[in-house]
């Protein structure tokens, strides 16, 4: 084929890959993106002072809460840090609607003052994964997070709040 030719050809556009968090998985590599989790059913809920909101930062470490924290797996280097939480909350649907099929929480020391902060992240990490896995891991919260969490996924969508299992129900019950 002539240089002329070439350029008569049209030029094929490559489709452009996304990229998705890779999970380690002893099933063969089938090519790009294999092995991947899609994140787009999991938010972040933030629980401080007793109150939960939304921070969808969280998801990559910039909560509102941890921007600007330097954080240690010591807890001795964060000695005036306050108790917060991250809470995984994944979100499924069935035949009758969506609902809440996962929820773990995470424990976070953060001096806001001092610009440090304490979390182990391979928690964080394991306790998102179970969240995707549709498991409940509350049992760490105290009475007001499990109520200020109660109250934030119940406004956030009755219904859902309605269709959810009784296993989580039952671990906000307060």
């Amino acid at each position: 084929m002539s240089d002329q030719e070439k350029e008569q050809q049209p030029v094929e556009k490559k489709e452009k890959k996304s990229l998705s968090l890779n999970v380690v998985s002893n099933k063969e590599h089938k090519g790009f993106g294999a092995g991947t989790i899609d994140l787009s059913s999991v938010s972040c809920v933030m629980i401080d002072n007793g109150e939960a909101y939304i921070d969808v930062g969280a998801m990559h470490a910039k909560s509102k809460i941890e921007k600007g924290i330097k954080f240690s797996t010591n807890k001795e280097d964060v000695p005036n840090g306050r108790l917060c939480w991250i809470v995984w909350v994944a979100v499924d649907r069935n035949e009758e609607g969506s609902f809440y099929a996962g929820a773990t929480a995470c424990p976070m020391l953060v001096d806001t003052e001092a610009r440090r902060g304490w979390k182990i992240l391979a928690q964080h990490v394991n306790n998102l994964d179970y969240a995707i896995k549709r498991r409940f891991v509350l049992d760490e919260l105290g009475t007001e997070e499990k109520a200020a969490l109660k109250k934030l996924l119940v406004t956030n969508n009755q219904e859902w709040w309605d269709r959810s299992p009784d296993k989580l129900k039952e671990a906000l019950n307060v």
